[in-house]
């Protein structure tokens, strides 16, 4: 009972600030529906955002246009100096965006500080290496010493962002970093769950010296605002479902810009004969039951081999059941609340489908309307045959199935048996034949003894999807060099490349070739 008093009493609070914060949506003119904002804590509403419209959304690129042309006129140490302020500015502040992140998510307060600290990790990365990835590089020209080439990035132009509900800041913020250290403008189209957390790091942004203008966010119905954004904007972010991935891909196509998709997932975690059974369990539950299984990098899969399954399965059900269930602002809580009834009700659906069809629940299997109106249980189960929806589809719950197999090379075989290809991790206690198995595990991303952490965590490394789980890369300098087109710029400096006056076409083709053949000698 005294976590859902303090969460009243928070959710009051946020009120106020929501009120405060929702004066950055952009607008174009003030008449306009609203959205209702439901804290997942307790189920009422606690503010409304303004349902946008298609001139909402040529307002906010045109003002990111206009201040983003003075803003790539800056040095790149220049705009990364707002940004290593504004990492300070996210840890200082961290108590103020954890407590917007919760009222609007409903997640425990542990995993709302994982974004804090992808924020931080992303800007000191950006910080460190954007000004010496946007650095003018030589090449090598075409005839050496006669030809001087050179590589610069300018930015795009306007980056879109339209970014997920489940993770409201590292998929706005974290993805917005190397945009505008690259020198662009950027508009975000938030969920229209979660759109005061990008509000509130936009409010540090500027805090921390970033132009006002440069960043716009607009909010409401992806439906409505979707496409008119990409219509309008020179780069386009996309974190979400695969069937709305395909349909942005499209449309940026035919508009003939570049964008980057991080989609669905069904991730598999294989569980070696030598695996540590302790490790191997902690990873599961890590993986299966982080933000409630709300992440996209969620294990929903463990093949486990069959010399260790029947002790990692009781001591993974043993560890899943001590797990707190709780809604409220304090630390204490394991698994948080679900961020939506509709979300509730699809989880619900999925675990039933499994249970009719033959599966058995190990632990879990129930909403806790107890502990919170959209809380359901951490959830393990078994013998889920091919029919059932989740055999196959993303759950993006605290769900998680388990399936023995006899080989390492049953258990690649069956983690590849997907249309995704997002996340994987293995656990084994040989780190060769770790690596060798991850290398043949059809995934953007893989963990060794780890569910995702260390993989997400290295900043300098891409991180992103194969097959229907995306296109695209955020980390890295692929993360940075993608919000810029590369301009070549080649000095010829002995006359054209080409034959000179009077020399015969045929010699000077002979010339060329002799040169040709010289070149790969020394090369």
């Amino acid at each position: 009972m005294a976590n859902a008093m303090e969460s009243r009493r928070e959710a009051a609070e946020f009120d106020t600030e929501f009120e405060r914060l929702r004066e950055r949506v952009t607008l174009a003119d003030d008449s306009r529906e609203s959205i209702p904002v439901v804290a997942p804590f307790t189920g009422e509403q606690v503010g409304t955002i303004p349902a946008g419209t298609e001139a909402d959304v040529d307002e906010a690129v045109e003002r990111a246009r206009a201040a983003g042309e003075q803003w790539a006129e800056r040095s790149p140490e220049e705009r990364a100096a707002v940004v290593d302020e504004f990492h300070d500015l996210v840890l200082d502040r961290q108590d103020e965006l954890l407590d917007v992140i919760q009222t609007e998510t409903g997640k425990a307060r542990l995993d709302a500080f994982e974004e804090v600290l992808d924020v931080a990790s992303t800007a000191r990365y950006y910080v460190e290496r954007g000004p010496g990835l946007l650095t003018p590089t030589r090449r090598e020209g075409a005839i050496p010493l006669a030809t001087r080439t050179e590589v610069r990035h300018h930015p795009v132009g306007v980056v879109g962002i339209i970014s997920p509900w489940n993770y409201p800041l590292a998929l706005s913020i974290s993805d917005a970093i190397p945009a505008l250290i690259a020198g662009n403008g950027v508009v975000f189209k938030t969920a229209a769950e979660t759109s005061v957390t990008a509000l509130k790091a936009l409010e540090l942004l500027e805090e921390a010296g970033l132009p006002a203008d440069l960043c716009q966010v607009v909010t409401g119905r992806g439906s409505e605002l979707g496409e008119p954004l990409i219509d309008r904007v020179d780069y386009l972010t996309f974190t979400g479902s695969t069937e709305t991935g395909r349909t942005v891909a499209a449309q940026a196509g035919r508009n003939l810009i570049d964008c980057s998709l991080e989609l669905g997932g069904k991730n598999p975690m294989l569980i070696l004969d030598d695996a540590d059974v302790d490790v191997a369990v902690q990873g599961a539950i890590d993986g299966s039951f982080t933000n409630a299984g709300q992440l996209c990098l969620s294990a929903e899969r463990i093949y486990v081999h069959e010399t260790v399954a029947d002790a990692f399965t009781e001591r993974f059900v043993a560890e899943t059941e001590t797990l707190h269930l709780g809604v409220g602002y304090d630390w204490k809580t394991d698994v948080g609340s679900l961020t939506s009834e509709a979300h509730l009700e699809k989880v619900e659906a999925h675990v039933e489908d499994a249970v009719d069809a033959g599966a058995t629940v190990l632990a879990g299997g129930e909403a806790r309307p107890d502990v919170g109106p959209y809380v359901f249980e951490p959830t393990i189960l078994t013998d889920v045959p091919e029919s059932a929806e989740l055999y196959r589809e993303e759950t993006f719950g605290p769900v998680v199935s388990i399936y023995e197999v006899g080989s390492v090379e049953e258990a690649i075989e069956k983690a590849n048996d997907t249309e995704y290809g997002l996340n994987a991790s293995v656990f084994t206690q040989d780190s060769i034949l770790g690596r060798e198995v991850a290398q043949q595990i059809e995934a953007g991303t893989v963990g060794i003894n780890d569910a995702y952490g260390a993989s997400y965590g290295s900043v300098d490394a891409p991180m992103g999807g194969r097959k229907q789980s995306g296109v695209g890369r955020r980390h890295g300098s692929e993360g940075l060099l993608k919000y810029t087109e590369a301009q070549t710029i080649a000095e010829q400096r002995t006359g054209p490349v080409a034959p000179p006056e009077p020399l015969p076409h045929e010699w000077y083709a002979r010339l060329m070739t002799g040169l040709m053949r010289v070149l790969k000698r020394i090369s």
